[in-house]
């Protein structure tokens, strides 16, 4: 299943117990100030949650897998996510 902003609006709603239009404005004030601080090449760091990254990626020749035919792919910025140790834990819990 894939959440949407919708989604998470809605159970920030009902978790903080506040009308739809205060938690539209809190996610929304979130997501705009992470969105800022990556555009101006910081880094993100949720505790618990986990951190974003901004990358710079260098041209480099890829190749068609179907025809063979190489191309340029070219120089790009990417947002990596790394995930903290105690999500980690939560998304592979041992089994002891």
């Amino acid at each position: 299943m894939t959440r949407i902003k919708e989604d998470i609006i809605r159970d920030v709603m009902t978790k903080i117990t506040h009308d739809r239009k205060y938690a539209k404005n809190l996610v929304e004030a979130i997501l705009r100030i992470v969105k800022q601080s990556l555009a101006a090449g910081e880094e993100v760091m949720i505790s618990g949650f986990g951190y974003f990254k901004v990358r710079h990626k260098r041209a480099r020749i890829g190749r068609n897998p179907k025809t063979k035919v190489a191309y340029e792919i070219s120089e790009r910025t990417v947002v990596t996510f790394y995930p903290s140790k105690v999500f980690r834990k939560e998304l592979n819990p041992t089994s002891d």
